[in-house]
This record gives C-alpha cells, structure tokens and sequence, in this order.
C-alpha cells in the first residue's frame, strides 16, 4: 500500500491553462437554473414511483433497472464525456430524463424498461459533465481573479447544490397542487406529466446558453479517436483505481447512493406514506428538499480545504445515523399529530445529511482529482449509481429495519474510510512544509 502512496501524490498542483474572464459566475447560474429545471421534473415523478406505478412493482423495477444501466454506462462515461465535451453531454444527457417521464404516460414495461436502460445512459454522462464543467469553471474564475481555488471550488459547489436541492421543494409542491385534490386519479398524474415535461424542455434549452469552456472541450476528437477511446474503456475504468486516494473515499461515494435511495424508496414507502398517505409523500420530501438545499449552500460557503471539509461531513454523517438508530432503536408508525412530525423531523436530518455529502464530495474531487476530472466523476456515479440500484432491487424483500441496519453499516465504514484519507493527505501536507 505504501507503494501506492509514493506513486500516486496525494494533492494535485494545478496546471489548468490561463484563460481570459468569460463570464464564469454567468454559467454557474445556467447550469444551475438548467439542473433546477430538469430535475425538479424528474426528482418528483422518481419519489412517487414506487407508489404511482404500484401495480407488479413496475416503478420499483425501473428504478431498479434505471440504475444498473447508470453503474454499467459511468465505466464508459469518462471516455464518452472527454470525446463529447461537457456542454454536449450535458444536453444530450437532458434527452434520457424527457424520455423517462414521457414514458410515465403509459406506464406499461414495454415503455419503461427502455426508457430505464436509457435513462441509464444519459444520467451517466450528464453527471461526469456536470462535474467535470462545475470544477473547471470554479478553477478558471480562480486563476481569473486570483482567489483561493478550494474556497471557490467550494462556494460554486455550495451554490449549485443549493439551487439543484430545491428541485425537490418546487417538484414536489407542483405534485402535491395536482395531486392532492386527486390523490392517484388518471388525470391528475397525466396533468403532471405533461408539465413536467414542458419544464424539463426549457431546462434543455437552458443548458445550450453555456459556454464551451472546459478543458475536455478543446479535446473534441472525430469518430475515429472516439472508437478508440472506447476500446480502451477499461483502461479508464482500472487506471483510478491505482488511486489511494480514490480507493479511500469509494466507501463515501456509495454511501452517498444508499442514503438517496433510502430516502426515495424507503422513507417514502415505510415511514411516510403509511402516516400521511400518497399525497403526505410529496409534502415531506419538500420538507426534505428545503433543508437539503438550505445546507448545501451553507456547506459550500464554508468549505475552503481538506480539513473543512472533514468537520462538514463529520457533522451530516451524525444527523443521518442519529435518524438511522432512531429507526432501528424506538420508531413505529403513528398518525395525528406525531405521525406528521416524526417524518419531518426524519426529512430535516436526511436533508441536511444529503446536502453534506453532495457539495462536500464534489468539493474533494475538485482538490484531489485535477488531472482526471472525468475518471474520478464516473467512479463516483458508477459506486452510487451502484448502490442504488441495490437498496431498489432488495427493498421488495428485507424490512425497514433490515435496511437501515446495512445503511448505518455503510455509514460508519465510509467515515472511518474517509477519516483515514484525511489523516494521509495531511500528513503529506506536514512532511511538504517541513522540507520547504
């Protein structure tokens, strides 16, 4: 392991190229508003999956199978991403979302498989650009205005995690508006469709407003150099796992992916539905939503370094198995009064937590993982795509308290995992300052 360490340094210095000022908070905004956008359609129609599309399971199926197809497509979006750009994989990467929720009109398993596998596809990559596009734009504005890169990193993390997290506040309202008079008629959730849809294609529009401004988009290679770089996918997919680093905070990122699919199939389903009914679902989760986005932006404001980013995930991991034990220790379904604050105390915590891991880990790849952005983003969304798909294909067959036995589990060996890599990078950092 040593070996590994001594090959691979732990902080990377920085080598983007000098670029003239273009407007970088102007694009942290679109993408923010485009993200906003499409997934405030697409966030709330996943929550009400498991309960719209009851009938053989179909929503739990195709969620299940959405993110298998996610796990196998994030081993080639980091090729796929650096061929493509950023920018075109973040509007190509709309395409899948759309196609999902058209599908939801006639929700029969000849239209949503497909739309699932191809759901897969796209959220791949649009997440690998979205990472790699967020991260080059906080360095450039950094160089730009010659600010410290970790703080800003962290403060465009925080903004646009802010702004994405409220999808589930604005979402879930809209449902719960069409839904709550006509709790699971025919009309109202197509109603719902057809205007998600229409809000998701204006998010697409959006995203075509961002400027070309990544280092991958001065890589755009023809078809040939495009075939290649997908015969040597496993290259990509091994090549960061030579990574210490990355090694360590893998038990992180598919934490991250249990804690959200724990919500979305879970809490919904076991905690909250059985309180306060389908239309109960949507008001939580805009419970869970606002805290989520609340915390996202105070966690990115805060951020700065490694270590400021150690205390931040210290304290989302706590709020999480404080709800997590409460589960397993003391919690049973009531109604009245209680059943109502019981699940809104739950979506305080879990958004808080959620808000954490997401700008935090997206902060640390930042600071870690310059050289391969696009490597470090796809083993992030193969490991929580991973992992939701697990919680989506075994909720049918364990209990509550099962699955939060093999959440808190995973909680506590990515924080251990996690404190380790910190302790690691700090001391290089020590042994760099005393030979200076």
């Amino acid at each position: 392991m040593d070996s590994v360490y001594e090959e691979t340094p732990f902080v990377v210095p920085n080598s983007s190229s000098a670029r003239s000022p273009k407007g970088h908070a102007r694009d942290v905004h679109i993408l923010s508003a485009a993200f906003l956008l499409v997934f405030l359609a697409y966030g709330a129609v996943q929550n009400l999956e498991s309960t719209l599309d009851s009938e053989n399971d179909l929503g739990t199926t195709s969620l299940g199978i959405l993110y298998v197809s996610f796990t196998v497509c994030s081993m080639f979006a980091s090729p796929v991403v650096r061929s493509m750009g950023s920018k075109r994989a973040l509007v190509v990467g709309t395409t899948g979302y759309w196609l999902f929720i058209a599908a939801n009109l006639k929700p029969k398993w000849y239209t949503m498989f497909p739309a699932s596998v191809y759901l897969g596809f796209t959220a791949s990559i649009i997440w690998v650009g979205q990472g790699t596009y967020l991260t080059s734009t906080a360095r450039s504005h950094a160089k730009d205005c010659n600010l410290h890169e970790g703080t800003i990193i962290g403060n465009f993390n925080g903004e646009f995690w802010g702004i994405y997290a409220s999808n589930s506040v604005v979402g879930n309202l809209v449902s719960l508006l069409l839904l709550g008079e006509s709790e699971g008629a025919t009309t109202g959730t197509t109603l719902l469709f057809i205007v998600f849809l229409c809000i998701m294609t204006l998010g697409t529009i959006l995203m075509c407003f961002l400027h070309k401004r990544d280092g991958s988009e001065g890589r755009e290679e023809g078809p040939s150099s495009f075939v290649s770089s997908l015969t040597s996918v496993s290259k990509a997919i091994v090549a960061p796992l030579s990574d210490a680093r990355l090694l360590l905070i893998i038990p992180l990122f598919a934490y991250s992916g249990l804690q959200q699919a724990f919500v979305w199939a879970e809490f919904t389903k076991e905690i909250v539905k059985p309180a306060l009914g389908e239309s109960g679902v949507a008001g939580i989760m805009v419970v869970y939503g606002a805290f989520d986005a609340v915390c996202s932006l105070v966690a990115g404001r805060i951020t700065s370094n490694l270590s400021s980013v150690t205390l931040i995930v210290a304290g989302g991991s706590f709020a999480q198995a404080a709800i997590l034990i409460w589960i397993l220790v003391k919690y049973s379904a009531t109604r009245g009064v209680l059943g109502m604050i019981y699940p809104a105390l739950m979506a305080v915590a879990l958004g808080i937590g959620d808000g954490v891991f997401n700008t935090q880990i997206y902060a640390m790849i930042g600071m870690l993982f310059e050289n391969d952005m696009e490597g470090a983003f796809a083993q992030l969304k193969l490991w929580q795509s991973g992992s939701t798909a697990v919680v989506f294909f075994l909720t049918p067959y364990i209990s509550l308290h099962a699955m939060a036995t093999v959440i808190i589990s995973a909680l506590c060996v990515a924080v251990l995992s996690f404190l380790f890599l910190t302790l690691r990078v700090e001391r290089v950092f020590s042994r760099s300052v005393s030979t200076s």
